[in-house]
């Protein structure tokens, strides 16, 4: 029998742990061209944290998302099962991950919570599957 993932939010703690590793790493986006500075990091379930930003690029299409590369660092890591993922990125108010991010997201865990870090260290918490509802999965 799979098991079934926690669900629950990660604790206060947990939190501000992945608030700080993806304000750490959004400091080394590379983003010249959009100057949206982007930062993820990602809780796997046996606890490791892969954080990435976003890379830019000159042929737009081929720029990087930081949720998306954070990701390809946990599954080349070999970690499939996602607990949670905090996001910040510059500008005045918190955004959510586009729609390619939110997809990836629920492909490998539709119940992680996804925490959206403010610039006045305020944040919200939802799931990858409220921010894609009626998501695509084969």
């Amino acid at each position: 029998m799979e098991r079934q993932p926690d669900t629950q939010p990660p604790d206060a703690a947990t939190v501000a742990e992945l608030l700080r590793a993806a304000r750490e790493v959004q400091a080394r986006a590379y983003a010249p061209f959009s100057k949206f500075a982007v930062g993820a990091a990602l809780l796997t379930e046996d606890g490791r944290v892969f954080a990435a930003c976003n890379v830019e690029n000159s042929s737009y299409g081929l720029s990087v998302c930081a949720e998306r590369a954070a990701v390809a660092a946990a599954v080349a890591a070999g970690a499939l099962r996602f607990r949670a993922v905090a996001i910040v990125v510059s500008g005045d108010k918190p955004a959510t991950p586009c729609g390619a991010c939110r997809q990836v997201l629920v492909e490998f865990s539709p119940d992680m919570t996804v925490v959206l870090g403010a610039p006045d260290g305020s944040h919200s918490l939802t799931t990858a599957a409220e921010l894609l509802p009626g998501f695509f999965r084969l």
